[in-house]
């Protein structure tokens, strides 16, 4: 049994996922969400709304060792993001201010929307962060709060969350979906667990006296092009029809490096979409 605890604000899918693998180590973890019904069993439940400033009735008393900021927005505009990324870490912020609490380290989990790269480039933490959209813009807005909080910080950006719930690409091959062969549109993935391995991993890794860097990028082995991911997935699962309706609507492409975080000791459990995919189409 551990004495480590983690607070993890947005306790939903990668931070559920988080939450489990903390407590099969023996963390102590408390989940912060609006509705906390949902929240794994054995966590420690803080029901709050991130947009209110006031502190929630069950924040806890003793400082958490560790603070997770891995929200979703739940409205997909400007506006929305503004709300979940800024001024909700904001408020996470200023609450742990006016209780005098000084987690060790604060994971801020982010995304590969900070990069603006788009013709297959190979992307690392260093590589040039130019957004054009407000997605991007915000979440760097975020990470710069993050990284200024007088709490020791590492930016976690992952990029293309898949896994159980999360099928989209799944349904879109089954209608027949088409994507551009030429040039190549690069994608960039990371299932849902490994996510979750990869924030775990930087948790213990710190609580080993580990100095982290301040940016790891969270993504698989093998960043592919969009044509040969659907054409894999075409073949395993049989599908034979093409639709004139169904077209890829991704201009972006890129290539983004885990080469840091494996530096660090990490290895994805779903290297590829292939291990990826194929324990999401046979049930695990």
């Amino acid at each position: 049994m551990s004495d480590l605890s983690a607070l993890i604000v947005g306790c939903g899918d990668v931070g559920g996922r988080l939450a489990q693998q903390l407590l099969a180590i023996g963390w102590q973890v408390a989940g912060l969400r609006r509705s906390v019904g949902q929240l794994p069993a054995g966590v420690d439940p803080i029901a709050a709304d991130l947009a209110d400033a006031c502190i929630p009735a069950a924040w806890p008393t003793r400082a958490p060792d560790y603070l997770v900021y891995c929200v979703a927005a739940s409205q997909h505009d400007e506006a929305g993001y503004q709300a979940a990324y800024v001024d909700g870490l904001r408020n996470v912020l200023s609450w742990l201010q006016a209780r005098g609490q000084q987690p060790r380290r604060l994971l801020f989990v982010s995304s590969s929307s900070v990069f603006a790269q788009q013709h297959g480039e190979w992307v690392d933490e260093t590589a040039a962060t130019e957004p054009a959209g407000y997605s991007g813009r915000i979440m760097l807005e975020a990470e710069r709060v993050a990284l200024a909080s007088g709490i020791p910080a590492s930016l976690v950006r992952l990029t293309g969350i898949y896994g159980p719930g999360r099928e989209w690409l799944l349904s879109q091959v089954r209608q027949g979906y088409r994507v551009a062969e030429q040039p190549p549109l690069y994608g960039n993935r990371i299932h849902a667990e490994d996510a979750a391995g990869l924030l775990a991993y930087l948790l213990q890794a710190d609580a080993r006296g580990v100095a982290l860097e301040d940016c790891y990028i969270g993504v698989d082995d093998a960043p592919a092009p969009l044509a040969d991911v659907v054409a894999w997935l075409r073949e395993y699962m049989g599908v034979t029809e093409w639709s004139d309706e169904q077209r890829v609507r991704r201009t972006g492409s890129k290539r983004c490096s885990n080469a840091r975080a494996q530096a660090l000791g990490w290895a994805p459990q779903y290297p590829s979409y292939k291990e990826g995919y194929a324990a999401i189409l046979q049930g695990r």
